[in-house]
């Protein structure tokens, strides 16, 4: 089952699948997960085929739960579908990862000039928190073939959730979310981009909220601004060395 890539750490032990519909539906959820997970950290390869049988097999469950797993993965945008053929990991592109940078822009910085329009001492506590755990966190692994860090990749998903939270919008919120959710393939792809010595990562996001705690808006916009297109700069140029990256 060489498309799957799966370590020990994702296979469960196999168990029954309940009968009752919100058990199962409960599965399907933390499945959902699980296998989001494995496609953003790339042991499901981009552009691999995913088989039915396959699967339920390395995750120790039955079909119905699978499917319907597979099928939410599919609405989110983390696999493709079609008739025939089935699901497949969607692959991964320069001109995609540049539309995702494009189109994450335009949300989170209005996201964020409606968060310090209202912004109050909760929100900033909040955000200092949030800068003061990840900078406590090393952003890679070196014992584990330099791969990112998983409490400071979550500790970074909190500290850019955070920057947004005091958005008015819950609709911001949300695409923002599913757009960090994407970029977040390819950081995994490129992960030298995110831990390499041309950057300071840890000094970008200081950045952000400094001009945040002053209240300026087009600064923090235009910090922010720089933080992604950076990243985004950086993950194109080390995609070139990269297996199942298309360049166009």
């Amino acid at each position: 089952m060489s498309s799957l890539q799966l370590d020990a750490v994702t296979r469960p032990q196999p168990g029954r699948r309940s009968r009752n519909g919100d058990a199962t539906t409960t599965m399907a959820s933390t499945l959902t997960a699980r296998l989001r997970n494995d496609i953003i950290r790339g042991r499901l390869a981009p552009g691999s085929k995913l088989k039915i049988k396959d699967l339920a097999e390395a995750y120790g469950v039955g079909t119905i739960p699978l499917r319907e797993a597979l099928s939410r993965l599919t609405t989110s945008g983390f696999l493709d579908f079609e008739d025939q053929k089935g699901f497949r990991v969607r692959p991964v592109s320069q001109a995609e990862l540049q539309d995702l940078t494009r189109v994450r822009l335009l949300v989170e910085k209005e996201a964020l000039r409606d968060a310090i329009a209202h912004a109050d001492l909760d929100w900033e506590e909040r955000i200092v928190g949030a800068l003061h755990r990840m900078s406590r966190l090393p952003i890679v692994q070196p014992e584990r073939g330099a791969t990112l860090n998983t409490d400071w990749e979550s500790a970074h998903d909190d500290f850019h959730r955070q920057l947004l939270s005091n958005c008015s919008s819950a609709w911001l919120k949300g695409f923002a979310d599913t757009l960090r959710d994407q970029t977040t393939r390819y950081r995994h792809l490129t992960v030298g981009a995110s831990a390499g010595p041309q950057r300071n990562v840890p000094g970008e996001h200081k950045a952000i909220v400094d001009a945040i705690l002053a209240r300026d808006a087009d600064a923090a916009c235009r910090v922010l601004e720089q933080h992604l297109q950076r990243t985004t700069e950086l993950a194109l140029t080390h995609s070139n060395t990269e297996p199942g990256f298309v360049a166009s």
